[in-house]
């Protein structure tokens, strides 16, 4: 009897230990996979933070372009009323 207790005694041991170590060993991959997504989610951010600059600075070329057209057809429309009053002398 006192066999067996000690036999089951050490067995739990046995199983108790094998358990925090595996425990261990897998919060330890756990971390590293994160460390990785961390890193890999850094980078990812990074490259739309520039993109998203990128197309601000389009956009206003694009907006300076749109607000000198207006201008350009009145001075369009200005010089071919001149034209054709050149031409009706």
């Amino acid at each position: 009897m006192i066999t067996a207790l000690i036999t089951g005694g050490l067995a739990l041991i046995g199983v108790w230990l094998t358990n925090r170590k595996s425990t261990a060993d897998l919060f330890a991959k756990l971390d590293k996979q994160s460390e990785l997504s961390d890193a890999k989610l850094d980078k990812e951010i990074a490259v739309v933070k520039t993109e998203i600059e990128n197309l601000s600075n389009e956009v206003r070329k694009h907006n300076a372009f749109a607000e000198r057209i207006p201008a350009l057809e009145e001075k369009a429309k200005a010089a071919d009323r001149r034209l054709t009053d050149l031409e009706h002398r």
